[in-house]
């Protein structure tokens, strides 16, 4: 099992992610071993987390959501649930 997760960075930026323990990675985060984007941000909360069965389905998900401005993340984290007809547009 693997999870996409978004976390809110310092900053207020939204680092995006995958792993198969969101505890473990997030902790990695939190001490500095997380990467040098979030090393440099500092980690604050994990905002959404997601399933995949695979590391590939992950990773393809991962990959989309990086490719979304921030609104439709936003979108996605207030709604919890996948519902395509609000993020066609943005």
């Amino acid at each position: 099992m693997y999870f996409v997760y978004l976390i809110e960075c310092g900053d207020g930026t939204i680092y995006t992610g995958i792993t198969t323990d969101i505890r473990r990675r997030f902790k990695e985060h939190s001490l500095g071993k997380g990467g040098a984007y979030t090393q440099s941000k500092k980690v604050k909360k994990v905002l959404y987390t997601e399933k995949h069965k695979d590391r590939s389905g992950a990773l393809k998900r991962e990959a989309e959501i990086k490719g979304w401005r921030r609104e439709k993340k936003l979108i996605l984290i207030a709604n919890r649930k996948f519902d395509i007809s609000k993020l066609v547009s943005l």
